[in-house]
């Protein structure tokens, strides 16, 4: 693949690369009024603040925008690709990215970059750069800010992030929640890292502590064949047999109500249990916004204990989807994959690490 690169300010203490992957933030109206990609090797035209920071910048493009409803497996290996021919090369990485999937971008990336001791922030927009009330400058801005910002020579932020609206967010904990206005992310489960004010106020007590000796491992053996079972009252039996019974899925998420509560009646359980039988690992995760699976707690999430469901604690969807994509493409061992998705890899959930 060829990417495009463009220097835009060779003068800075740090250096940043900005991989621009498409998505609504690079967006201009053409001369018909639609909405189309313009070229972002040119982005000081339309944010000419950034002559103004102290940093190093490269822009290095995809060959083609794309739109993040089509992100998948292949782009996630190539940015990790990216970071990793350019990891000794620059001090930090900002991820241009549509919204609708950074989540899964961010937590995958997460997952993928063993190692990581420098800074890559995911940041977006909610309007197009070439909009007047566009939120792109701001949020490119800010990231790239705390991208550089450095306490005794090191980095103050060591990990996979998402920058949107005033707030940076673990990677791994983020959600997009909102589509109609600015503030579209949140950490429901995971204190903010960090808040752009009139200073950048740092939440140090809740970021991953930097270790100046941590040697970067990109692993991209990725596992596509994972799903989302998602129950709501009313659901049916041939409804969810038809994605348990799928020979070729290895891994389910399993949205459950509440604290992990299911419906009990036999016929779920039965599936379940097939499922279970035939080899499939599945991960009980909670379709509420905040809080967590507490399996046992209730009569109704007893039986998932019982029959081998595993309990996901406070993951998100989005974290817990591709973390499965990750353990069943790099770990060979099915016992293995079961262990690990029930701690934390990534900073992804509150559980005890390994």
């Amino acid at each position: 693949m060829k990417y495009k690169i463009v220097n835009i300010n060779d003068t800075g203490v740090r250096s940043v690369l900005i991989i621009y992957t498409g998505g609504t933030f690079g967006m201009i109206q053409d001369a018909s009024g639609s909405l189309a990609p313009f070229n972002f090797g040119k982005v000081v035209d339309r944010v000419p603040e950034l002559r103004q920071l102290d940093i190093k910048l490269t822009v290095i493009s995809f060959p083609k925008p794309i739109d993040s409803s089509n992100i998948g497996i292949q782009d996630w290996k190539d940015m990790s690709y990216i970071i990793e021919e350019n990891y000794a090369q620059y001090d930090a990485f900002v991820i241009l990215h549509g919204t609708d999937t950074m989540a899964y971008s961010a937590s995958m990336l997460s997952y993928m970059l063993e190692g990581l001791n420098k800074p890559i922030i995911f940041t977006g927009a909610q309007m197009p750069i070439g909009s007047i009330r566009s939120d792109a400058r701001e949020n490119l801005i800010a990231a790239l800010e705390i991208a550089s910002a450095h306490n005794n020579g090191n980095p103050i932020i060591s990990e996979v992030c998402v920058y949107f609206n005033y707030l940076l967010l673990r990677g791994s904990r983020s959600q997009k929640l909102r589509s109609s206005t600015f503030a579209a992310f949140e950490s429901e489960n995971y204190p903010v890292l960090a808040e752009a004010g009139i200073e950048i106020e740092f939440n140090y007590a809740a970021l991953k502590p930097h270790d100046e000796n941590a040697q970067l491992n990109v692993i991209n053996n990725l596992d596509a064949n994972v799903t989302i079972l998602k129950i709501f009252p009313g659901i049916t039996e041939h409804s969810v047999k038809s994605i348990l019974s799928d020979p070729q899925i290895k891994g389910v998420v399993l949205e459950s109500f509440g604290s992990g509560n299911t419906m009990n009646f036999d016929w779920f359980i039965d599936c379940l249990i097939k499922a279970i039988e035939g080899g499939k690992i599945i991960l009980n995760v909670s379709q509420c916004i905040g809080g967590e699976v507490e399996q046992g707690r209730y009569e109704t999430s007893k039986k998932l204990n019982e029959i081998g469901v595993l309990s996901g604690g406070d993951i998100t969807t989005e974290a817990a989807v591709t973390k499965m994509m990750f353990l069943l493409g790099s770990v060979e061992d099915v016992n293995e994959v079961k262990k690990k998705l029930t701690y934390s890899l990534a900073g992804e959930m509150d559980m005890m690490e390994e």
